[in-house]
C-alpha cells in the first residue's frame, strides 16, 4: 500500500495535513519513490513493505527539518551570540541504512567446512 500524506501525519503525531501540506508531502513521497527507482530499478519488483517503510521515514524526516538549517540565538543583557547548525540535506534523502534495507547483500553461506559448488569432493 503506497504511503500517503495521512500516513506521514500519523508518523509525526500531528493532525491531518492541510491541502497545501498534502500537495507538498505527496510531492516528497513521489521524490522518495523516484530516488529508489533511480538507484534500484523497478520499484514494483522490490519488497513493498520495505519501500513503504523507507518512503515513510525519509519523508517524515524531511518534514521535520526541510530547510537544512537550525539557528540558535542567545542574548544576555547587551551581549548576543548566534549559531547556525545544519542537520539535513535540504531535500528528501534516503539514509544508507535504508538503502541496505531495500537491497540487502546476499549472505555468505560458506564456512570452514564448505565445499565450493562445481568442485569434485576431495580434489583441490
Amino acid at each position: 500500500m503506497p504511503v500517503t500524506p495521512e500516513d506521514i501525519a500519523v508518523e509525526l503525531g500531528v493532525a491531518a495535513p492541510s491541502s497545501s501540506q498534502t500537495t507538498q508531502w505527496s510531492s516528497w513521497i513521489d521524490q522518495a519513490v523516484y530516488l529508489i527507482g533511480k538507484r534500484l530499478g523497478d520499484v514494483a519488483q522490490l519488497d513493498q513493505a520495505d519501500v513503504d517503510y523507507v518512503v515513510l521515514q525519509a519523508v517524515a524526516a524531511h518534514v521535520r527539518n526541510p530547510d537544512s538549517a537550525t539557528q540558535v540565538d542567545v542574548r544576555i543583557d547587551d551581549a548576543a551570540t548566534s549559531r547556525r547548525y545544519s542537520s539535513s540535506a535540504g531535500r528528501v534523502e534516503i539514509l544508507p541504512e535504508w538503502w541496505a534495507l531495500l537491497s540487502p547483500e546476499p549472505t555468505n553461506l560458506g564456512g570452514a567446512y564448505s565445499v565450493p559448488l562445481g568442485t569434485p569432493f576431495g580434489l583441490p
